[in-house]
Parts: structure tokens; sequence; C-alpha cells
């Protein structure tokens, strides 16, 4: 019966073993909490790192924006400088479109008139009909048709 745990040689060893273990489980749990610490050091590291990365491309992926920004603006600009050059092309072309479609009108009106004159009584006094010489004549003189050799104005003309 000396030998139970009552006696005082088996209680001390067993607080030796305690003590021991929680020394041990304490060194234990202190090297846990550092492996932790590097663990989560390393870890916020390569978090940063990535972080850096991403404004890296962001930065990077700004910089090529504006450069394309800047090459379509200038695009717009040309093109647009270009068409106001084709418009104001096109609104003299208008211009004379209708000078000609106007002088076009007035040498049928010409046309109609020597034609409708050059028959019955014959033109210009003449018993012929369909006169040529005096016809000719007519349009020889050049004060007879003054307006019909002048310039076209586009720039006056409005729409």
């Amino acid at each position: 019966m000396a030998s139970s745990s009552g006696s005082p040689s088996s209680g001390s060893t067993s607080l030796v073993q305690n003590s021991g273990s929680e020394e041990n489980l304490q060194l234990l749990m202190d090297q846990r909490k550092r492996k932790r610490m590097v663990s989560n050091r390393e870890s916020a590291r390569r978090s940063r790192m990535r972080k850096q990365r991403h404004l890296d491309d962001l930065t990077a992926q700004v910089a090529e924006l504006r450069k394309e920004n800047n090459r379509i603006i200038t695009s717009v600009s040309v093109t647009t400088q270009q068409f106001l050059s084709v418009e104001g092309e096109n609104s003299i072309l208008r211009a004379q479109v209708a000078e000609l479609s106007h002088r076009l009108q007035s040498l049928n009106e010409i046309v109609s008139f020597v034609n409708l004159s050059g028959r019955g009584n014959g033109f210009l006094g003449t018993e012929e009909p369909y006169c040529t010489e005096s016809f000719d004549g007519f349009l020889n003189n050049s004060w007879n048709y003054v307006g019909f050799n002048q310039p076209i104005m586009a720039e006056t003309l409005q729409y």
C-alpha cells in the first residue's frame, strides 16, 4: 500500500510531469504562435505585392487608354475638318448647280422663243422659217447675252 497514490514520491513525480508538460505545452503554443505570425506576415507581404501588381497594371492601362483617347480625339478632329471642307465644297457645288440650272432654263427659253419665232412670219423680220443667219448674228453679237458669260459666284448665293 505504500506504493499507492498516497505515497509522497508518486505525488511529486506527477507534479513534475504536470509542470513539464505545461512547459512543453506552453513552448508548443509559443512555437505555433510564432509560425502563425510568420505565416500571417508572409501572407500580408504577398497580399501587398498582389495589390502593387494590380495597381501597376491599372496604371499601365490608364496610360494606354489615355494614348488611345488622344488618338481618337485627333482622328475625330481630322475627320471633322475633312467634313467641314467637304461640306463647303458641297455648298459651292449646290450653288453652281442652281446657277447652271437657271442658265439652262434661260437658254431653253431662248431656244423655244427662237423656234416659235422662226415659224410663221420668219425670224427677226425675215420670211424664211428657221433663219439661221439672223440667229447666228444674234448669238455672235456679244451684247445680246452679256449675262450668260459671267462667272458663277457661289459665295453670294444662299439656300
